[in-house]
Parts: C-alpha cells; structure tokens; sequence
C-alpha cells in the first residue's frame, strides 16, 4: 500500500483480501487527487451521454466529415471552371510561398480566401490531406468526364446511330483519333457529340478500326447498331479496298457511307484551282504576298496605320458610314491548303486592304537595305496592279462566297441530308447563274475597282468560261431520303422510293414489315397533309421533332423509324474536326497523358452536357473510382 495521502492501489493491482479493517477503503480514496477520485470523475464523465467517448468522436467525425465534403467541393468548382475555359492546371512551382502556382492551387486559394466558411474548413484540413495532389486533381477530372458521357450514352439508349471519325497529330506529335456520335434522341432531336480520342500508334485502316471498337465496346456500344459513317475523304479512312470505310462494310454491310458534303466541296475546289494555272497561281502570289507584307511587325504596323488613314478620310467624306462593329483594325492572314474559308477571308482581306497594301509594297521596294525583298516587292507590284489579277481576285471572290455561305451551312452539327441537298442545290444554281448571265456585272466591279486604283483596263472580246465538275455520292440512297421533304407540303413524296429507301435496311425493316410500311405511308401522307401543324416544316429534322411533338411517332413507328436512319446519315465533319481545334487549345506539350486528355477534352467540347450534372454525382464516381480516406 502507498501512504495514505497517495492511496493505495490494493483494488488495482495487488488485490483486497482484508475487509475487517473497513478503513482501508477510506485510505484507498484519498484526497483529491488520488487516483481513486481522478477515475470516479472520469467515470462520472463517461455516464455523462454528451461527454462520452464516442460522442466525442462522432461528433469530431462529422465535422471532419463536414470538412472534407466543403474542401472537396470547392475542388470540382475550380475544376469545373479550368475545364470549362480550357485552361492549364498546373505551375512551375506549386510549393507554399510560389508565386507560380499554377492556376488551379491560386484559384483555390482565392476561393478560400473570399470564403468564410472554405477557408476556415481549409485551415481545419488535416496536414496530410491530398485533395490539391495531381492524381486526385485527375480523379476528379475523370469521374467530371465519365459521368458526362454517361449522360450522352443514357440520351443515346438504343437508338441506331453514326461515326464521325478523324484523326490527326497532337502537339506532343502523337496521333490521336477522334470520335464523334450522331443519332436522334427521344424528342426527335439530331445530336452530335463527341465520345472520345484514342491514342493511335499506327494510321493504318484496320489499326483505326481497332481503336473504334475498342472505345465503343468501352460504353457498350457495338458496330452493329452502326447506320452511317463520316469521315473527311483522306485515303486510309475511305479507300476503296483498305480504307476504314470499307473494313466497316465488310462487317455491316448497312453503315452507310456519305461522304462529308464540306469537305467534297473543298476537294472539289482544290481539283479546280490545280488545273486552272491562273487561279493557282492567284493563290501563290496571295501566299508571297501575306510573307512579304506580314513578315514584320513593323510593316504590320504600316500596313494598319496606312488603312486607319484611309479610313478616315473616307468617313470624312462619306464614302463610308461608322458604326459599332464597323471598319475594324484588320491585317492580311495567310491562307491553309485545302481550308477554302481563309482564302476567301484572304481576298475579302486584299480587297479591302489593296491601296494600304500597295503603299507597303512600295516602301519594301524603296528600302535599300534588303534587294532580296527589293525585286520581290517590284515584281507583286506589278502582278497585283494588273487588270487578269484583279479580274481572277473578284472572280474567286464572287465564287468563294457562294461556296463559303454552302460550306458554313453544311458544318451546323443539327444539318440533315436533304436540307445539305438542298443547299448544294442552291450553290450550283447560283454557280450557274454566274456562268449564264454573272460575267457582264463581274467586268463591271472589276473595271470600277481598276478604275478606282488607277489600272488599265484592256479591251475585250471574248468572256472567259470556267470548268469544273462534281462528284456523286450514293446518289440512289440521297435520292430516296429526299422524298422525307417535308416542304410545300411534301411535294417530292414518293411512296414508291420511301420503300426502297426502307430496303436498304433490312435488320430493320423484313419483308412484312415493307408490307406494313406501304400501308403505313398513305395513312402518313395523307394525315400530315391535312394536318396544319405540319404545313410549313423546313427539313426532316423539323419533321422529326413535330411527329414526337405530335406523338404520331407513335401512330407511324416505320415511318419514324425510316426518318430516323435519314437523319443518322452525317453530313459532314465539322464535329469531329472540331475536337482537334480544341485539341491544340487543352493540350500542352508536357504532363498531359492520353487519360487526361480525353478526359478534359469530354467536358470542354461537351460544356453543354457537363453543366447540367451536379457536384453530388461527381463526388460519388470520384469516390467510387477506389476507397477514400473519407467516405459519405
């Protein structure tokens, strides 16, 4: 026994065998802080329910809880926004006292600090917590992503549907495949989306084909239920034996390949401006000319004071009204290769440019300093100032803006086959109309444009005519699909060719169902044109939407069947494309893997889609993607 001021430890170790002697018990007490009295109050705290161990854990676990989910959240916010804008995550230097953190550790920061409540769950954060590590910053990315195409894929459902495939070089110099959905969803609506970039070692046909069905069988989706194909035109994705068009076909002989209306317009006017040597050599000397004029940022800088200039004077005048939006600094762009779009830009450019571009040209020719450029600045000079380039530049001017409004219409993702028919319709017209009776108004802007800068206009006796010529794609197939037209009130019905468009798929239409859909397509026919509702429809698409509006979907389920598989034929590639353009913005050269980058390149391109899923699913695919530290 410990002396009594101490008390003693008999009921603790040695053990209470003397019960005669009573006043051990009151030795063993003590004073006040024996450790008999310290485990009486520690227990008087434990009876106590608000004090109790695990009330006191609890509740630290749910602030805790509480914490983590603020911190958490506040992450998928700058998340969300760096992924919407496109911007860069990382810094050079991520450490406490950078000054380059990177956008993601200042965002949050700044969010923290204008917060009460996230900063103060911030500071409470445990030392160890990784919510800003890289991995989880990728995570969370991920699960953004996966729960935006599951939104895509769950609007798909069964639905049949269309591949829009690309490829190209990243920055890193890796290819990457791009690719795109098209299909009608339940409101009779034509989407495009994108599903995905696959990393792509070899370009080879079968390699494509691989890496397609690798990503769809990744969302359980199959070839079979494939109805149209899109690509741009180059040789190893549409060759006739080899290509990825052809592989398709040999295992569904009913996806449908039209090729992309844009591009078959581009390559149309390549296969012109090659074999007419003037206009090829028009598009040489715009390409000399935007080197010679925009080689340096001082004649740039001519070049945009000698127009302020003339703009000037010319609202002084009158020539030229102000306006919001109106006479904006501009500057010569050079041209891409086949991208007919900045060609036309590039005239318009010259055009409205050509007496600033001259004066530029004579002060390069004047500047002793350079002969080079010297003898090239004379010899633009006198090539631009002729009459045959002035009369070529109007010439492609008039052309490519006929071509251009056609190849702007047809890259609209919501396009459908015959309103792209139409319009191509239009466009020749229009192209003829120039060749039948253009050539006296093109002389008279030209002549009027020589006159203005002091050219000589030559006397002529003859006009000049153009060739060219078209390609046709699956003529029978459009053919068929345009009788669908809902316009002046379904003038180009044909019962007879909406049958054998039907043929065309027989997974989805048997022998008696053909039967079934001759029926069906009087009663259709007959019931639309008595309908006003129906009366001033502008494409299939429109149609589509209305007979779901209408619920005679349901009333003409082959009908709608036949309009959908119309509408799942891609019109061009725009989509597809697209992704590279916002490819080149999203990856930097360094720390982006082939993960990451689909990942982000999912919720930027599909912003849309990616708005309207909550931070709740987010936090629960992030948490379901591997155990957590915290669980909710």
């Amino acid at each position: 026994m410990k002396p009594e001021t101490e008390g003693g430890d008999a009921f603790v170790t040695t053990g209470f065998s003397n019960w005669k002697k009573k006043e051990r018990l009151q030795i063993h007490v003590g004073i006040h802080d024996s450790a008999h009295n310290q485990a009486w109050r520690k227990c008087e705290a434990l009876m106590r329910p608000k004090q109790h161990i695990t009330a006191a854990i609890e509740k630290q676990s749910e602030q805790a809880k509480k914490n983590y989910q603020i911190h958490l959240t506040a992450t998928i916010d700058c998340i969300r926004f760096l992924l919407r804008q496109g911007l860069a995550f990382r810094g050079n230097d991520e450490t406490d006292d950078s000054v380059n953190q990177g956008n993601f550790l200042e965002l949050l920061n700044f969010l923290a600090q204008h917060n009460e409540e996230i900063g103060r769950a911030f500071k409470n954060a445990r030392g160890n917590l990784k919510l800003i590590a890289p991995s989880i910053q990728k995570d969370i990315v991920r699960a953004a992503a996966r729960e935006t195409t599951k939104v895509i894929v769950d609007d798909l459902g069964d639905e049949l549907f269309a591949v829009l495939v690309d490829e190209a070089r990243d920055i890193s110099i890796k290819e990457q495949m791009s690719v795109c959905l098209r299909y009608v969803n339940k409101e009779g609506q034509v989407r495009e989306h994108f599903l995905g970039l696959v990393h792509v070692s070899n370009t080879n046909a079968l390699s494509l084909k691989l890496a397609l069905e690798s990503l769809l069988e990744t969302y359980n989706l199959s070839l079979s239920r494939v109805r149209g194909q899109g690509y741009d035109g180059a040789s190893n994705m549409q060759g006739e034996f080899n290509g990825l068009k052809t592989l398709i076909l040999k295992e569904n002989s009913y996806a449908f390949y039209v090729h992309c209306f844009a591009h078959q317009l581009q390559l149309a006017l390549v296969t012109v401006a090659k074999k007419q040597v003037e206009i090829a050599l028009l598009f040489n000397l715009l390409t000399n000319l935007c080197n010679v004029v925009g080689v340096s940022c001082k004649r740039r800088d001519m070049l945009r004071d000698s127009q302020m200039t003339k703009t000037i004077e010319a609202l002084k005048s009158g020539e030229i009204s102000s306006g919001r939006g109106l006479n904006q600094e501009t500057t010569l762009k050079r041209v891409g290769d086949t991208r007919w779009g900045s060609h036309y830009g590039t005239i318009l450019r010259l055009i409205s440019l050509f007496p600033s571009v001259v004066n530029v040209l004579e002060y390069v020719e004047e500047d002793r300093n350079n002969s080079e450029q010297r003898a090239e600045a004379c010899h633009l000079l006198n090539v631009i100032q002729s009459f045959e380039f002035i009369f070529n530049l109007h010439l492609m001017k008039n052309i490519l803006g006929v071509t251009n409004e056609l190849s702007q219409a047809l890259q609209r993702n919501d396009q459908d086959i015959v309103n792209a028919m139409a319009l191509v319709k239009v466009s020749k017209q229009r192209l003829q109309n120039i060749r039948d009776d253009g050539w006296s108004l093109l002389l008279d802007e030209v002549s009027l444009f020589c006159d203005k800068h002091d050219i000589t206009v030559p006397i002529m006796d003859d006009i000049f005519v153009s060739q060219g010529r078209s390609r046709q794609v699956n003529t029978e197939l459009l053919l068929c699909i345009a009788c669908l037209n809902p316009r002046h009130s379904f003038f180009a019905f044909d019962k007879e060719k909406l049958i054998q468009l039907a043929q065309f798929y027989p997974l989805e239409f048997s022998s008696t169902q053909l039967l079934a859909l001759d029926s069906q397509l009087e009663n259709f026919i007959l019931d639309v044109r008595s309908d006003d509702q129906f009366s001033d429809l502008n494409g299939i698409s429109a149609l589509s939407q209305k007979l779901v509006e209408t619920r005679k979907n349901i009333v003409y389920p082959l009908v709608f069947l036949l309009l959908k598989l119309a509408l799942v034929l891609p019109v061009a590639t725009a989509s597809v494309e697209r992704t590279f353009s916002a490819m080149n913005i999203i990856k930097s050269r360094l720390r982006m893997g082939d993960e990451f980058l689909n990942d982000c390149l999912v919720t930027y391109i599909e912003r849309e889609t990616f708005d309207c899923i909550d931070n709740e699913k987010i936090i629960q695919s992030f948490q379901n993607m591997k155990p957590r530290r915290m669980e909710f």
